[in-house]
């Protein structure tokens, strides 16, 4: 409780507070995560870029695994740390999200799109990967329902995927700039259930602190930052937010 108390305090002195968000924060949905025991990529091996462009057959096999955990994840819905933050948005006291995650949790739980910025992408829908065309996933849906029939764009024909950053893919330039921008202009930068093991995402607390700003990091499990962070609390990240934030 002390922690907490000492987290509300920091969050009320700050003036512009960047949040940073893992998968930690999602699996409080009932999202699962990727990384730890248990998780996805211990059951099956992820499917990198390259294979999925090289062959027609992991890209429909890419599809089967996104259509098999679509409704998992359309049902998830904000838990109570998504609505802490974007009360802080609502607020102003936070500036943008920076988030690894895929859900678009954030922007359902009222976040305006312009304050997430998504570094690996959105699971949500799909483009296409030449002219970055936007398709829903239920369009992609009846497509593959014919025979796994692979989609193809109605504008240039080009390949279509789920607008997410596999393994191999190159990290989307326009997000990792914005995302250097705002860290950079932090004053409190709170990493909220990230293990921050992935880079180049997990190098913005760093460049945060070296730039003068005070760090929070809130996950279950200790991180290889914890040592330079200013305050760490190791808890549930919504009953933790919440209470700093006043609520529910």
């Amino acid at each position: 409780m002390a922690k907490v108390e000492e987290l509300k305090g920091i969050i009320a002195r700050a003036g512009n507070v960047v949040a940073f968000t893992g998968a930690g924060i999602s699996t409080e949905s009932g999202i699962p995560d990727y990384r730890s025991p248990g998780g996805i990529w211990t059951k099956m091996r992820p499917i990198e870029f390259g294979e999925f462009l090289a062959t027609p057959e992991a890209r429909r096999e890419s599809w089967r695994r996104k259509f098999a955990s679509h409704e998992m994840m359309q049902s998830a819905t904000p838990n109570a740390g998504h609505r802490a933050l974007a009360r802080l948005v609502r607020d102003g006291k936070v500036t943008a999200i920076v988030t690894q995650n895929i859900d678009g949790l954030h922007q359902a739980s009222g976040v305006p799109d312009d304050k997430v910025i998504e570094l690996h992408g959105n699971a949500t829908y799909a483009a296409c990967l030449d002219c970055r065309r936007r398709y829903e996933l239920d369009w992609v849906r009846e497509i593959f329902a014919i025979d796994e029939r692979l989609p193809l764009c109605t504008g240039c024909g080009g390949i279509i995927k789920t607008a997410t950053i596999s393994f191999g893919q190159a990290m989307p330039e326009p997000e990792m700039e914005r995302a250097r921008e705002a860290t950079l202009a932090a004053d409190l930068f709170i990493v909220l259930g990230s293990s921050l093991v992935v880079y180049p995402a997990a190098g913005f607390p760093i460049m945060a602190k070296q730039n003068g700003s005070r760090l929070v990091i809130i996950n279950r499990e200790p991180t290889d930052q914890d040592e330079m962070a200013d305050l760490v609390i190791h808890a549930e990240i919504g009953s933790t937010m919440s209470r700093a934030v006043g609520v529910n």
